[in-house]
């Protein structure tokens, strides 16, 4: 068994690719180190399902327009359907209503990406304040960022109107001259959608079956206790008995790729083999900021380091939940962690 990518390139801005009878693969960009998300259409006859949207901006609206005045030859966009709440899957959700697209979706995504876009914030909240003192953040990047306005769903995220169609764990869906199987993940996102086609050509895994890369597991000031980790590694081992080796596994961002069933191995063992290391290098007590080292491959700059913050964040709370590390909080305010003896908590 191997991972194969039977389309090595990416389509360009404003041009699809057809990687399985009536579903072509487009790529928007995006302003960030993840320069960009993979976007589907399904071909219904008479119009399109559209999978996740990118940001709202104009230049990936206007992309969006070249898409639809081109490969996806004029027919309207009658349903977007979103795997999760993240802004560059869920951005122009509210674009594409506006214009008559109905929106398919899970509960916990719908409800969650409209009170985010609600609850705009001019400069971070003193719960958000803290959870960054507990999670070590030092006091320089503490001081900017207490000073500075917060990112805002707002602020790439079009409104999103009232009403939508829930997915639901054991639902099915028809696309694409295909029925659907949907299957829930969690740990990236609450409630991620990933859509299983009943013929066995094709898996539409959004953010939760990525080639070559773990996407985020991260812990916010809303549930600062939460272990994503633990969510993660059980939806990955729910997902092996549905994965075969020759099903094209269309991802939301990276290349399609073939070998689930090796991808999902890899994915697992990548998260207990990082905690194993996390594990060890807590000899002495360290805060999630002091954890980096061990957990990244590559050094964490300012732009990458909220998105490792909170994933440290996660790693420490699975081993202190799981009872293989303790935590005392310091006199500076943050956390600080300890392995336990022989691997097992005694408080």
């Amino acid at each position: 068994m191997k991972i194969a990518t039977p389309f090595p390139d990416p389509p360009a801005p404003g041009t699809a690719i057809t990687v399985a009878p009536g579903i072509l693969w487009m790529r928007l960009p995006l302003p960030m180190a993840l320069d960009h998300v993979n976007v589907y259409a399904l071909d219904d006859g008479d119009g399109w399902t559209i999978v996740d949207t990118g940001f709202d901006t104009r230049k990936t609206r206007a992309i969006w327009q070249d898409l639809l005045d081109g490969p996806l030859a004029g027919k309207p966009v009658t349903r977007v359907l979103v795997t999760h709440h993240h802004p560059d899957h869920i951005g122009l959700a509210g674009w594409f209503m506006a214009q008559g697209a109905e929106l398919l979706t899970t509960r916990t995504a719908y409800l969650q990406a409209r009170m985010l876009i609600l609850d705009e914030q001019s400069e971070p909240l003193p719960e958000q304040i803290a959870f960054w003192t507990r999670a070590g953040m030092d006091g320089p990047t503490l001081a900017r960022r207490s000073a500075e306005r917060p990112f805002n769903f707002a602020d790439c995220v079009h409104a999103l109107p009232l009403g939508f169609t829930r997915l639901i764990e054991g639902g099915t869906l028809t696309a694409a001259g295909r029925t659907w199987d949907i299957r829930m993940g969690d740990g990236h996102a609450p409630e991620h959608a990933t859509l299983w086609s009943r013929d066995g050509d094709v898996v539409l895994g959004g953010d939760q079956l990525l080639l070559s890369i773990s996407p985020n597991l991260g812990v916010y000031p809303t549930e600062p206790d939460a272990d994503p980790v633990a969510d993660w590694i059980e939806s990955c081992e729910r997902f092996l008995p549905h994965a075969h080796p020759d099903q094209l596994i269309l991802g939301g961002h990276k290349l399609p790729y073939t070998g689930l069933p090796l991808r999902l191995r890899q994915m697992i063992d990548n998260h207990h083999n990082a905690l194993a290391r996390l594990a060890a290098y807590l000899d002495a007590p360290r805060t999630a900021a002091q954890c980096f080292p061990v957990l990244f491959k590559r050094t964490i700059d300012a732009g990458t380091y909220g998105l490792a913050l909170v994933e440290s964040v996660a790693h420490l709370n699975h081993l202190h939940q799981a009872g293989r590390a303790t935590r005392e909080l310091a006199d500076d305010g943050a956390w600080y962690f300890t392995a336990a003896p022989d691997g097992i908590a005694t408080e």
